[in-house]
């Protein structure tokens, strides 16, 4: 092999071999993350309440918060739309009263595949709205909640949700899942 070949063969393996211990060194040598940073992403929320923040919201403020940050995916009232705003495809409608072909009577709601009102307050504080998610507050949050659980018949239009009211909220078919098994054999 002609000298010039070995040289840039030998610039290359070292440019390699350098780029991969700095990247390693990235992925290793980075700083701790502080305590409120973490903070900031430790959202979850638990069936009982657990993680729940402090705030409240009743779904008359909800009905707002839902036209401004909401309706154009979710559609007016939050029965769906064909396109948003944009033209994309619509996000789905979060309540339907559309029965169900099959096993029972029931319809298409949040009603039917969330078990726990939880979920909703937790699904929603970090997914939406689509485009700035994690950007509503805790009071925000709960009205549009609340909001959401009215439109689907769950709670009365002047009910106050907050961390104590809403693991209390008693889903239409939370006993209706089936749980699949941890160790199947």
């Amino acid at each position: 092999m002609p000298t010039h070949n070995v040289a840039f063969l030998s610039v290359v393996l070292l440019s390699v071999v350098g780029s991969g211990i700095a990247f390693a060194a990235d992925l290793h040598g980075g700083k701790p993350i502080s305590a409120a940073d973490a903070s900031a992403w430790d959202i979850e929320v638990g069936p009982d309440g657990a993680g729940l923040p402090t705030g409240s919201g009743t779904s008359a403020q909800g009905a707002n918060i839902f036209v401004e940050q909401c309706s154009a995916c979710h559609g007016e009232g939050g029965r769906g739309a064909v396109t948003t705003t944009s033209g994309a495809p619509s996000a789905p409608p979060v309540v339907s009263f559309v029965k169900r072909n099959g096993t029972d009577d029931t319809t298409l709601t949040i009603a039917n595949f969330w078990p726990y009102a939880t979920t909703l307050f937790g699904y929603t504080r970090r997914a939406m709205p689509f485009q700035e998610s994690k950007s509503l507050t805790s009071d925000e949050v709960y009205a549009v909640s609340a909001y959401i659980l009215n439109l689907n018949g769950i709670v009365g239009s002047n009910d106050v949700i907050d961390a104590q009211s809403l693991p209390k909220v008693r889903m239409p078919n939370r006993d209706g899942f089936i749980p699949f098994p941890r160790n199947p054999k």
